[in-house]
């Protein structure tokens, strides 16, 4: 797949039927997503969902589902246990699909998390927060917190929400992690910043942040970014029709954490972060810039690079049979495990 279609995280395996070419289009981002006048949103692309499993025949991991809410619901990914109650690295994981496409449980996240649970040892949680433009942002940010949140109500005695068990058994508190790729790493950032300055429950603290190919972006061209038309570019245009309400536009905070007036990077609530990018990714130029300025930050964290070359956005996911993508999966996965 071209760089030009590559450019946020989305899976390419067709679904519905395009929609009546007589219908008025509102909105069209091919080859993502269209939406019509009507309301009728045609999702052109994606990957097919699958039930969990006991045991994946693969890995060894056994997944079910849970609802958080009446909106908000996660899939589970547990590893293969060496005794019945061990407890393990606890993973809150965000899906890319520049807020509007994307499923945790899409055949192709169901299969990324099931090795990334199985490399990493860690118990996964793979949040379903509600998609763009049905719902706008900022209601995945939301959910994403909120989801976070019941994760680590698990570690209080009292709590009025409903527990799931494998959260309760499994999980070791002091080692937390978020993560996700494109959007999904885009959420992991500002869930990250508000970690810094709200308490989550029972003062639990976010030990490591993954964020694999960041969807940031900005009015102000990057490195590689384009540096004429930049309003017809589909990161801009996307960013558009998932926050049409957002002050300043792609100079929010919450999609250029670098804009003037952002707060701060040294407000990170972690202990430490990866960002991962791939040499042929038009995010990759802005990635690298955040992460020089997280060091410059005053942050007092641990900050890694991870740059892949000859690769495109989101590779190990669309492709992860290559010797490429399980490197940089185990690299991930040795965030969490070590």
């Amino acid at each position: 797949m071209s760089t030009s279609h590559r450019h946020l995280r989305f899976e390419n395996l067709p679904l519905s039927a395009m929609a009546s070419t007589t219908k008025e289009v509102l909105a069209d981002l091919s080859p993502i997503i269209k939406v019509y006048t009507d309301g009728t949103v045609n999702r052109l692309l994606g990957s097919p969902h699958v039930p969990p499993s006991p045991e994946d025949p693969t890995t060894g991991v056994s997944s079910k589902d849970t609802t958080i809410s009446p909106t908000l619901s996660a899939r589970l990914h547990l590893p293969k246990l060496k005794h019945p109650t061990q407890k393990l690295p606890i993973l809150v994981y965000y899906h890319g699909g520049g807020f509007c496409i994307g499923s945790a449980f899409s055949l192709i996240d169901h299969r990324y998390m099931n090795t990334l649970s199985a490399e990493s040892g860690a118990l996964v949680v793979s949040i379903e927060y509600r998609l763009a433009p049905e719902h706008l942002l900022p209601a995945a940010y939301e959910d994403s917190w909120d989801a976070l949140n019941w994760v680590c109500s698990h570690v209080l005695d009292q709590t009025h929400l409903e527990k799931d068990q494998w959260i309760t058994n499994h999980a070791d508190f002091n080692r937390v992690f978020i993560g996700g790729d494109s959007a999904g790493g885009n959420i992991v950032h500002n869930i990250a910043m508000r970690a810094g300055s709200e308490s989550l429950p029972g003062n639990v603290k976010i030990l490591g942040a993954i964020l694999s190919h960041p969807y940031f972006w900005g009015s102000n061209p990057v490195g590689n970014e384009p540096k004429e038309d930049i309003e017809q570019t589909l990161l801009y245009r996307l960013w558009l029709l998932v926050y049409p309400s957002a002050p300043r536009g792609t100079d929010n905070p919450l999609i250029n954490p670098l804009a003037d007036g952002a707060p701060s990077l040294s407000g990170l609530g972690c202990s430490k972060i990866i960002v991962c990018l791939a040499e042929k990714d038009m995010l990759r130029a802005r990635g690298l810039v955040y992460a020089e300025e997280v060091k410059k930050s005053g942050w007092k964290g641990e900050v890694e690079v991870v740059k892949i070359e000859g690769e495109d956005h989101c590779f190990h996911i669309y492709d992860p049979q290559t010797v490429k993508a399980k490197n940089l999966i185990k690299r991930m996965a040795s965030f969490v495990s070590q």
